[in-house]
């Protein structure tokens, strides 16, 4: 997908409605949102009409991939939300993440809960419409006011109107990925952590190969990656139903997401997703060289294949999985309260 089909997909979006989020009845839009005028990308590439977003400007174009599961990137120093469907970029938007003692937490996320109409349990009722929930402790993307800078306690606020959007391709279990920009995304805390009942022992998903798609019999497929523990943990509809150790020829020096585009017999095409600050000209298939890199035991490889669908999203990363684990310690959020 080149960026110039993405660019007349929006351009012609763009021309079709106008990109500024409509003014919130509380809290206000702020004046510069609700007077900046539709962007166009006639002139421009799509890098630089993201650059030059002003607040409560989205750009939205799903035509391009009209079809199958939706991954979102976050990026808090950038201030921007990237939605992508089959690994094809069909939305960009300006975002407020959380101000200084409230900053928005990091890492890879499933959205939880979805609900149009929520108010918020911890600020006097807010009002949060079209919410997604990505942490049990407040933490979730919905519509709000832009100012052009952190602002929240801690949610994703986005557009009105590409909240509204987003909300309408988005389903629960997809994979949402919050960075720093320049720092690897961290895993969602949970204090719950790896436990798909809480009335039941949790599975050592560090002793070997564990399988239990009975855990989860629905919902999207995500995987998760740790170099630095050499294991891979398989997650549907955000909760662990198997893990193994893998191994990976050379060096995992950052995060990394890709998204399965197509399954052509016994060859899966993965795509790897332009992270925040790289080019947004689309996916590129990952190679077989590239591919020959991991390499994962045969018995779980062939279980996974009666779960791992066209949109399955895999994140690779540097850091640990486990408490006590070498480099950093991440937690998985589960879809357990």
């Amino acid at each position: 997908m080149s960026r110039f089909l993405f660019a007349a997909a929006v351009a012609t979006a763009a021309s079709l409605a106008g990109l500024s989020a409509p003014t919130l009845a509380a809290p206000a839009a702020p004046a510069a949102a609700a007077k900046a005028p539709p962007l166009s990308l006639r002139d421009a590439t799509v890098h630089q009409a993201v650059e030059a977003m002003k607040p409560g400007q989205y750009l939205w174009a799903p035509q391009v991939a009209p079809e199958g599961p939706v991954v979102i990137v976050v990026s808090i120093a950038r201030q921007r939300a990237y939605a992508y469907r089959n690994g094809v970029p069909i939305g960009i938007s300006t975002v407020s993440t959380g101000k200084k003692g409230h900053e928005t937490p990091t890492g890879v996320f499933t959205v939880l809960q979805k609900k149009v109409d929520h108010k918020s349990n911890l600020y006097n009722d807010a009002p949060m419409p079209y919410m997604q929930r990505l942490t049990w402790d407040g933490i979730a993307m919905h519509a709000g006011n832009l100012p052009g800078y952190p602002a929240s306690h801690g949610c994703v606020r986005l557009p009105l109107g590409f909240a509204q959007k987003l909300y309408e391709v988005t389903k629960l279990g997809l994979t949402v990925i919050v960075t720093a920009d320049a720092e690897v995304p961290r895993f969602a805390p949970t204090p719950s952590i790896l436990s798909a009942d809480p009335g039941r022992a949790e599975p050592d998903l560090f002793g070997g190969t564990l399988w239990q798609p009975e855990r989860a019999t629905t919902g999207p497929v995500s995987i998760v990656i740790s170099a630095a523990d050499r294991r891979m943990l398989v997650l549907r509809n955000g909760v662990p139903i198997g893990s193994a150790p893998v191994k990976i020829a050379g060096s995992v020096t950052g995060t990394t997401a890709y998204t399965l585009g197509a399954i052509d017999g016994e060859v899966y095409r993965w795509m790897k997703l332009p992270m925040p600050g790289e080019t947004l000209e689309g996916p590129v298939e990952v190679t077989p060289d590239e591919r020959a890199r991991l390499t994962v035991p045969g018995g779980i490889q062939k279980a996974m294949a009666a779960v791992v669908t066209v949109g399955t999203t895999v994140v690779v990363t540097p850091d640990t999985l486990r408490s006590g684990g070498a480099g950093k310690p991440m937690r998985v959020m589960t879809t357990e309260k």
